[in-house]
């Protein structure tokens, strides 16, 4: 008995325990249950998640740019899927869901390697997501539990994908997709992104565009091929990868595809202000994703309308003359313009022109060229200069700083020659950095680039707010010439720094967000002042020279476009080919810039930035003007002025003809004086330097402008005198012994066109004070010594490799050696294999 009593204990116990653990497991499941079906959406109510919002995009006074319409309007046109080509539905599975037809509803491994990876913390940071569980989401789900990152919301999400799944075909589900998603640049599906983007119906879409469509959803702002056509190329690319894995295509036909040059091209609907709209449109989706699609949103921007219209006006109507100039004059094939407004104070984009024609598909008149990464020409020297003027290096230069503007040869880092030529290949010797700026010569630029080194351009331009160039290994001296891309809106905003005393500034779109309960959301606040970014006194040098009418008029004459009749700095640019020319200028309250070419990057015919970009810029800020107060520029503290010889840019002496006063850094005013001019005492009976034999009748005093041994050759062909040979020139004394030429790295051609004893070059040399001769060594061997001044010496051109040097003997019997110059000498090449070659302004 007593056995079967504790056997019948034993019993009961394990019976409690299974109980227990039966009520456990069933609590468990209910709470489960509750987590995840409680207020589960009904998918009866997927048609309700269909409606689109509302948001409305108004100017700064209030007047409607655009409104999201609803899908009748043909913004979101539901398109059948029967009439899709299949590409469109092949490269959309291989790209979002490659098992669509197969799973049901929720792709399985999909979710288990998702949970692998969230499940630790919680939250779901790795996707997973079908295409059926996105419809579920994006029409299901209201904003809050859209913007949730969590298991639960993942498991819901995949419940209803489930019921969805039971409800509707895998067809249906498809089209609702295609039907729904956001494809970017304000078009909702498919068809609407076909008209958009590619300017036709989506039913007669190519393979390689409908990849380029398959590849937006995940983040059309990011990979929109008309505001960023290289990351949109790439995402293509992986889209037609995707779709070789899944079988839908062959690796030629994607590779077929990927080299076809897309015609992008945009459909007309109401809207002002096309590209700014679709600007502010991307920033929004960044910002306020969970509102923007949840009842619409009203979105007071910084653009004035009429501000914008007047960019419009000025861009058509120049475009027009340029294309169809007076009898006699040749077309300049200038298609497109862009331009830019922004408050230098605060950053307000005041006009945003991305095209003339928006919807121009000739001209791909969507692409947004305000936001497109262009070659700059000479738009980026001021920077190149405020560089060079920084107070804080050991030697800055100044607005008054000398620069030789010769033909002067430098050394790339691939060991290449490279010798800038000016715009018109016209030379101008000695220049102060002021008239070298204004007027816009090349060589000087370069000089300066190479005197501060491309790390010091790259980092002020960056702080200032351009983001193409920050990596300087892409980069040589010719960045300054506009070797580099920028995109207009970042160097506008660059400018902007000059015209607000050093600060930088930061394009502004949005003044404020209100929800359609009109609850603010967002406003605009004025950033706290920081420290600038460029030095106050630097700022204003560079815009007292970009302000400054004459020094520009040696390039531009007296009554350019630059001049609006009230103080104002202003830039010009042009490239190589006339590919692309550019203005960019400002008034103490205004900056705008401006930017003339072809979209398809084919070359204008003989347009400058003076006669393409200039001409817009100058009636677009003249117009907008009117009315407001003639502002001058501030002159900052730690300033002053002092005279300088106009041509050494030292302090004057008796002897300087020709002075003029100049702004300078308080620690930075010349000390030395000048030395360009000389005095020397001339026999007038022979013209020599007179001697004790000269009587005193006979002496005459001659003033002689004495140039770096660099620009000799250039002061001869200017007819400039030169004094008598054995005359003593003061500041000689210090010169470096240094060849001047050949260039280093340069590459001589022989030629069947000439004797060989006349194919020869000049062996120049800089020597200091008491040379008495230079012997030249070429390959290791003595070539000659030349006891005359300049010491220069002819050699016969040689094929080869060749290494000279030079030996320097002075009075006293020093030896001075140069530096080695390395040189090629090679075969001819017919003109017609030649690589070309231009300068750009």
């Amino acid at each position: 008995m007593t056995k079967l009593w504790h056997a019948w204990k034993r019993r009961r116990r394990w019976q409690k325990v299974a109980l227990i653990a039966l009520a456990l497991l069933v609590a468990g499941g209910i709470a489960v249950y509750q987590w995840i079906f409680a207020g589960l959406p009904d998918i009866a109510a997927l048609d309700a998640g269909m409606a689109l919002p509302s948001t409305r995009i108004y100017d700064r006074q209030g007047r409607l740019l655009y409104q999201i319409a609803d899908p009748d309007t043909g913004l979101n046109r539901v398109v059948a899927l029967d009439d899709l080509p299949g590409c469109m539905i092949d490269a959309t599975i291989a790209t979002e869901d490659a098992n669509f037809y197969s799973h049901p509803g929720v792709d399985i491994e999909g979710v288990v390697r998702a949970l692998w990876i969230n499940v630790k913390g919680g939250e779901v940071v790795a996707g997973g997501s079908t295409i059926t569980q996105q419809v579920a989401r994006n029409l299901l789900f209201d904003a809050a539990q859209r913007s949730e990152r969590t298991l639960q919301r993942k498991l819901r999400e995949g419940v209803l994908a489930l019921q969805l799944t039971r409800e509707y075909s895998r067809d249906e589900i498809l089209a609702l997709y295609l039907n729904q998603t956001y494809y970017g640049n304000l078009a909702y599906g498919v068809e609407a992104a076909a008209r958009t983007y590619l300017g036709k119906d989506v039913s007669g879409l190519t393979l390689a565009e409908c990849a380029m469509l398959a590849g937006l959803p995940q983040a059309p702002g990011i990979y929109s091929p008309l505001d960023n056509p290289e990351t949109a190329k790439d995402r293509q690319r992986i889209v037609l990868d995707l779709m070789v894995k899944h079988g839908k295509i062959t690796q030629a036909q994607a590779d077929q595809a990927y080299e076809q040059e897309l015609q992008y091209a945009a459909l007309q609907f109401p809207i002002e202000a096309p590209h700014f709209v679709a600007a502010v449109w991307t920033q929004l989706q960044r910002d306020f994703p969970d509102q923007l699609y949840d009842g619409g949103l009203e979105v007071v921007t910084t653009l004035d309308l009429d501000w914008q219209n007047a960019a419009q006006d000025a861009a058509q109507r120049h475009l027009d003359w340029l294309n169809n100039p007076p009898v006699g004059q040749p077309a300049h094939n200038a298609q497109n313009a862009a331009l830019v407004a922004i408050d230098p104070h605060n950053g307000h984009i005041l006009a945003m022109l991305g095209s003339p024609d928006y919807f121009n598909e000739r001209i791909d008149g969507a692409v947004n060229a305000a936001l497109a990464p262009r070659q700059p020409g000479s738009a980026l020297k001021p920077f190149t200069y405020a560089a060079a003027f920084d107070p804080d290096l050991p030697e800055p230069w100044t607005p008054a700083t000398m620069i030789l503007d010769v033909g002067t040869p430098f050394v790339t880092r691939r060991l290449e020659s490279y010798t800038p030529a000016n715009y018109g290949l016209v030379e101008h010797g000695p220049v102060l950095i002021r008239e070298a700026l204004a007027s816009s010569y090349n060589i000087p630029a370069v000089v300066t680039l190479d005197h501060i080194g491309l790390d010091s351009l790259v980092r002020l331009t960056t702080r200032l707010g351009i983001e193409t160039l920050t990596d300087t290994s892409q980069f040589d001296l010719s960045l300054t010439l506009g070797g580099g891309e920028v995109r207009l809106l970042e160097l506008t905003a660059a400018y902007g720094a000059l015209a607000n005393g050093g600060y930088r500034t930061d394009p502004v779109y949005i003044l404020e967000v209100r929800d359609r309960h009109g609850d603010l959301l967002y406003e605009w606040e004025p950033p706290a002042q920081a420290q600038p970014v460029l030095d106050p006194r630097v700022a204003f040098l560079i815009t007292d020279i970009l302000s400054d009418n004459e020094a520009r008029i040696p390039s531009f004459g007296p009554a350019s476009a630059l001049n609006i009749g009230r103080p104002a700095a202003a830039k010009t640019g042009t490239t190589t080919d006339f590919r692309d020319n550019w203005t960019v200028g400002y008034t103490p309250n205004l900056v705008v810039g401006v930017w003339v070419g072809n979209a398809d990057n084919t070359p204008m015919i003989e347009v400058s930035g003076i006669s393409g970009a200039g001409p817009i810029w100058h009636e677009f800020i003249r117009r907008v003007l009117v009315g407001q107060p003639e502002l001058e520029f501030d002159v900052p503290a730690g300033l002053v002025r002092a005279e300088v010889c106009a041509i050494s840019g030292r302090l004057p002496t008796g002897d300087c003809p020709r002075t003029r006063w100049e702004w300078f850094i308080e620690s930075t005013v010349p000390t030395q004086y000048d030395t360009f001019y000389q005095r020397f005492t001339l026999d007038r009976r022979t013209g020599l330097l007179a001697d004790e034999n000269t009587p005193v009748e006979d002496r005459e005093e001659r003033v002689y402008l004495i140039l770096p041994p660099e620009a000799q050759d250039w002061a001869v062909r200017q007819g400039i005198p030169q004094p008598p040979v054995g005359a003593q020139i003061v500041g000689r004394e210090n010169v470096l012994a240094r060849l001047l030429s050949p260039d280093p790295y340069t590459v001589f051609r022989l030629t069947p066109l000439l004797p060989e004893d006349q194919q020869r070059i000049r062996l120049t040399i800089a020597v200091p004070a008491h040379t008495e001769q230079v012997t030249y060594w070429m390959d290791g061997e003595s070539l000659a010594t030349v006891e005359d001044d300049p010491f220069d010496y002819w050699w016969a051109l040689f094929p080869g490799e060749h290494e000279v040097y030079a030996e320097v003997t002075r009075a006293d019997g020093e030896i001075i050696t140069t530096d080695s110059v390395f040189f090629r000498v090679g075969a001819w090449i017919p003109p017609d294999e030649r690589p070309t070659s231009g300068s750009a302004e």
